[in-house]
Parts: C-alpha cells; sequence; structure tokens
C-alpha cells in the first residue's frame, strides 16, 4: 500500500475495475470522464457569455439548449445532465441555487465553489435571495423580479448575464475576461470596468 493512498482511494480504484470489468465503461471512457470534469472551468462559461453576447444566433442556440452550446464551444457534455441557460433581462434576474446538495454544471463552470456548497448559502438563497444578494453586493433594480431556480441532479442551470454597458466593440476575447462565476450563477453582475 502507498504511504499516501487512502482508504477512499482504494475504493474508487475498486470501483473503477468493477465498472471496467462488468463492461460497463472501460478504463479509458473512465479516463475521459475525468479529464472533461477536471477541464471544466468558469472560462468555459465565460466563453459561452462572451459569444452569446455577440453572435446573436449562437445566444438563440444557447437559450435553447444549453448542452448543444457547449458542445458548439468544443465543452464535452455527452453522459451530463442537461444545461439550461436563463437569460437574465431588465425585468428579471436569475439565481442559480442547488437546495439539496451541491448540482452545479462542472464541464462549463468547473467545481462549485465552497460556498454554493454551503448550508448556509443554500438556505438563505431561498429564504432571503435579495438578502443574500446584497451581501454580494448585488442591488438589484426597483421592480426588477428575482427568479430563484434550482439545480438538480437532473437538471443543471447556469445564468447568461446582461452585457454590461459600455462593452460595444468589444471582442469576444475582452467580454469573456470580465465574466466571473458569481456572474454565471447571479451572485454577481457583470462590470465593464
Amino acid at each position: 500500500m502507498n504511504i499516501l493512498e487512502t482508504p477512499s482511494d482504494r475504493l474508487l480504484e475498486a470501483v473503477r475495475s468493477l465498472l471496467a470489468a462488468k463492461g460497463h465503461l472501460t478504463t479509458d471512457e473512465i479516463a475521459e470522464r475525468i479529464r472533461i470534469t477536471d477541464g471544466g472551468s468558469p472560462a468555459q462559461g465565460a466563453r459561452m457569455v462572451a459569444r452569446a453576447w455577440t453572435d446573436p444566433d449562437y445566444k438563440a442556440l444557447m437559450l435553447r439548449d444549453g448542452t448543444m452550446a457547449a458542445e458548439a464551444m468544443a465543452i464535452p457534455m455527452r453522459g451530463l445532465p442537461p444545461l439550461g441557460v436563463l437569460e437574465d433581462t431588465e425585468a428579471v434576474h436569475n439565481l442559480v441555487v442547488c437546495t439539496l446538495c451541491s448540482c452545479y454544471p462542472r464541464a462549463v463552470l468547473g467545481y462549485p465553489p465552497f460556498w454554493f456548497k454551503s448550508a448556509a448559502y443554500r438556505a438563505r438563497a431561498v429564504r432571503d435571495p435579495r438578502g443574500l444578494l446584497g451581501e454580494w453586493g448585488t442591488v438589484l433594480p426597483v421592480g426588477q423580479k428575482l427568479r430563484v431556480v434550482d439545480s438538480t441532479a437532473d437538471y443543471r442551470w447556469m445564468v447568461l448575464p446582461r452585457r454590461p454597458a459600455g462593452t460595444e466593440g468589444w471582442s469576444a476575447e475582452q467580454l469573456a475576461a470580465i465574466v466571473r462565476e458569481g456572474d454565471m450563477i447571479g451572485v454577481t453582475i457583470p462590470t465593464a470596468g
């Protein structure tokens, strides 16, 4: 036994070996899924948002089928729950939460931040979402509806935030650089500066 190996490491390896031995997955398929999961990051989602801001056809695809939109950006989604995309508008701001655990679109946004998984965030997002946003410095205009959407094991969500004023003429790369993880969850709003 490797001194750095833990019982959970051994259990994980045993499960992988059993899946391969039973013919459910090959070791290559398991390695590929790990590579895809580890390759996810908020930068992936930011590229999607920036393209939606600059390409109306892509935006329409993203809002219709987030999974296909991710795949159009070479983000592998095979075997993952469907991805839904919620568009922020002048009338509606969206906030994503997973009330039961930490269901998160990992291929698009990477691993969930620690606070997304916390009981405090999950409860507060449902009980007092405007108060929660205020703690992030996000103050919504009077009259703007706040919709809280529950990400689940069966369906994952991300937010397409509104494009900030003052970014006209910016390249997709410049736009992607201002999109933060919180913007795609709905706790923050992107700014030009």
